[in-house]
């Protein structure tokens, strides 16, 4: 009798884990499509981080170059003595 119970109750274990491998493998093609996204997602943030280095690059020397003319303005001014 004792060897019927235990029996059932390991019959019953498998079945449950049967289960959740089951569910976790009925998962794993959406986990993939999701896993791609995000990767490409990285792709794209890190190209835009790149994009965004260079953009402030150009900011900076476009401020330089401001700098530069208000100075040259200034002096122009100076020296006409307005």
């Amino acid at each position: 009798m004792v060897k019927w119970i235990v029996l059932a109750v390991v019959l019953f274990a498998l079945l449950v884990l049967a289960l959740a491998v089951r569910a976790v493998l009925a998962r794993l093609p959406g986990l993939r499509r999701a896993a791609v996204a995000l990767q490409r997602r990285q792709a794209e943030a890190e190209a835009l981080a790149g994009s965004a280095q260079a953009l402030q690059a150009r900011a900076e020397t476009v401020s330089r170059q401001l700098a530069d003319a208000q100075l040259r303005v200034e002096l122009i001014r100076a020296n006409r003595g307005d």
